[in-house]
């Protein structure tokens, strides 16, 4: 798959509420349960848990000490299950998430899940870059990679209802006009169109000034 194509946006929505849904219920809700953080990490071909329950998500499968499970029309409940942690958001903590439960049916595609999974490795790097001796969290709520410094968000997006596919975004806390600013929330730009992780840190860097 050439790197300015995207995926037909049916799957590729899909696959990110699929992958949202795994994130929230089946690494998130249990490691907070088990270990008091809901806090996820991006990871080679993924993301992951930061502390026990040792999960993690690799393309389209579920990856537990011993085991690889596909994401193909199964459930969250299924999959916990299978790997021993009980399904569910961590409870109390903010109002949004992926709006899936865990009986419902979830199915990721092995292209789109790559497309989502470089979006956060590259974000990772990105975000390291600009700020040496971060720590880029990926949020189990919104799904979404970022680090704040000086009362700015720096990250990236899987996609959302602004933009289906994965964006890197600037979100200053206090709204800024110009012709960057191009989101009700800052600026952003798909991932596909900065060409990689010099792009991602250059459209940082810029919005960094910008927010001054």
């Amino acid at each position: 798959m050439d790197n300015g194509e995207i995926e037909d946006i049916d799957t590729l929505v899909r696959t990110r509420r699929a992958l949202h849904a795994v994130a929230e219920l089946v690494l998130a809700g249990p490691q907070y349960r088990t270990s008091g953080t809901i806090r996820l990490r991006a990871a080679l071909g993924g993301f992951a848990t930061r502390a026990e329950p040792n999960l993690q998500v690799v393309g389209a499968d579920l990856v537990a000490p011993g085991q690889r499970l596909f994401l193909e029309r199964t459930t969250c409940a299924a999959l916990a299950d299978a790997v021993g942690v009980e399904a569910g958001p961590p409870a109390g903590l903010y109002q949004d998430g992926c709006g899936l439960g865990p009986e419902d049916v979830i199915e990721a595609e092995p292209g789109a899940a790559h497309r989502i999974a470089q979006g956060f490795v590259v974000g990772d790097a990105a975000l390291r870059r600009l700020l040496p001796g971060a720590d880029p969290v990926i949020w189990p709520e919104h799904f979404d990679l970022g680090v704040t410094e000086a009362a700015v968000n720096y990250g990236v997006s899987p996609g959302d209802d602004f933009l289906a596919e994965p964006y890197a975004y600037v979100g200053p806390h206090t709204r800024r006009s110009g012709e960057y600013w191009n989101a009700p929330f800052g600026a952003a730009v798909a991932v596909r169109e900065l060409g990689g992780v010099d792009g991602v840190l250059a459209f940082f860097e810029q919005g960094r000034r910008l927010a001054g």
